[in-house]
């Protein structure tokens, strides 16, 4: 569980980039969650950033704090 550090601010930013690129691949752009989608879509940059940009970008700045914090430390 070396992952999910919720005091880091890094770790945060990643789980933002996730979830944003999840909801930009599950969102319809159409019908009842429209407007959703619409706002998912400003927060990923108005459709510049594709969702499995997204998704993987968080996943790196997550891995990255990881390796940084282990660096610093020492661990390999």
């Amino acid at each position: 569980m070396r992952y999910i550090r919720p005091n880091s601010l890094t770790w945060w930013a990643g789980v933002l980039a996730v979830l944003t690129g999840v909801a930009a691949a599950a969102l319809p752009a159409t019908g009842a969650f429209s407007e959703l989608a619409r706002l998912v879509a400003l927060m990923a940059g108005s459709g510049d950033a594709s969702p499995a940009g997204l998704i993987f970008l968080g996943l790196g700045l997550i891995g990255l704090r990881d390796r940084i914090e282990r660096g610093f430390r020492g661990d390999g």
